[in-house]
């Protein structure tokens, strides 16, 4: 543990970002897995989930919690599954 005291607060701040950061990206990869999941199943509800999953992934990617390729990258290939 640090002595100093803004390294201190550092510390705090940083684990609330962690688990912020953490939820976050769970959040968007459950979207994604809801999708599938919904496709494999042939369900109606697509069109929704198939939006919450690009905006969870739009979200994550403005958030700086992934990069902008890997953010076109899931992008693309959900729309590609979406289409099929």
């Amino acid at each position: 543990m640090p002595i100093i005291k803004s390294a201190i607060k550092r510390v705090k701040t940083s684990a609330k970002a962690e688990v912020k950061n953490a939820s976050q990206l769970s959040h968007m990869r459950t979207a994604i897995k809801k999708f599938d999941k919904a496709k494999l199943a042939g369900e109606d509800d697509l069109e929704k989930l198939y939006k919450d999953a690009i905006s969870a992934i739009d979200r994550a990617h403005s958030k700086g919690l992934i990069k902008a390729n890997k953010a076109a990258r899931d992008k693309s290939r959900l729309s590609a599954r979406y289409n099929k």
